[in-house]
């Protein structure tokens, strides 16, 4: 199918930025730390039934064990780790200033598929990039009048914001280029994100066992609304919106298929509007505008 990894990198953004509504919404009642443990079992469960259903296993014969280390590790390091930092640094700096340093995932993952894989990208998929982070950068840097008076603890901590935000990318991206890694043995996306779901799910509740919040973390499901909101913002994220991110990486270059999936707070625009009711300014608009041409660039490249 033409343009797969692309369309499938657009599906991903798609996915995560009714992710965001619905994960924001949860954390407010019960904590985004707490949502980000939650998430991993209903993926799990969402991801195995999806798998005896269309193959009827869990995974298939003849997984290489290279493959389940380089999934295993991709698991650990952008979904427990990447997604851990991105969420602390969500509550520590904001939603803007968080999401405007994610805009180096891209960056990152290029270079590392260039590391690890050897994958190059082309001139034109070079610049399909530089537009469409250009636009995001755009829209995120503007800050509400909300974040504008926020006050931080002190200046460490908007240090260590930042620090986490970069963490999350890094983690993220990494985690990204691991993932293909893991798939080059011709292993589907949807087995290969359950490996990762379940090494992910092990390392988050293995620490919980650790540090003794296991029994607080099962206490948070006593506000239903609150895991309801979670299991929603589970299918569009953990379950489709990682499922697909892997169907991305494996069809196209990771570079071009991380700085589409980078589009959320573009495609989250019309959301916000409806949920929030949120005014969307002139350079919102402009800069969706310049992401969106960056997009059309890598789908033509």
């Amino acid at each position: 199918m033409p343009y797969n990894g692309e369309i499938s990198a657009l599906a991903t953004a798609f996915f995560w930025s009714f992710t965001s509504i619905f994960f924001t919404l949860s954390g407010r009642r019960i904590g985004s730390y707490w949502v980000n443990k939650i998430r991993i079992p209903f993926a799990i469960v969402l991801l195995g039934l999806t798998l005896l259903l269309t193959t009827g296993q869990l995974l298939p014969g003849g997984i290489s064990s290279s493959a389940y280390i380089y999934l295993g590790l991709s698991g650990i390091v952008g979904l427990t780790l990447g997604d851990s930092c991105l969420f602390r640094a969500f509550v520590t700096i904001g939603t803007r200033l968080t999401l405007l340093i994610f805009t180096v995932s891209p960056i990152i993952a290029a270079l590392t598929a260039w590391i690890l894989l050897g994958e190059t990208l082309s001139a034109a998929a070079m610049i399909g990039i530089a537009v469409t982070l250009g636009g995001i950068a755009w829209v995120t840097a503007e800050r509400s009048h909300d974040e504008k008076a926020n006050s931080y603890a002190d200046r460490g901590s908007k240090t260590a914001g930042i620090f986490l935000a970069l963490g999350g990318a890094s983690c993220q991206a990494i985690g990204l280029v691991l993932a293909k890694a893991g798939m080059a043995d011709s292993l589907a996306p949807l087995p290969a994100t359950f490996i990762r779901m379940v090494t992910a799910g092990i390392a988050i509740w293995a620490f919980s066992f650790i540090t003794g919040d296991f029994r607080k973390t099962a206490g948070k499901f006593k506000d239903i609304r609150a895991i309801l909101l979670a299991f929603g913002g589970a299918v569009c994220g953990p379950f489709l919106g990682v499922w697909f991110s892997l169907r991305a990486v494996k069809y196209t270059e990771a570079g071009v298929a991380a700085a589409i999936m980078a589009t959320v707070p573009i495609l989250v625009i019309p959301l916000v509007i409806f949920v929030y009711r949120e005014k969307v300014s002139i350079r919102a608009i402009f800069g969706a505008a310049i992401a969106v041409g960056g997009i059309v660039i890598l789908f033509l490249g």
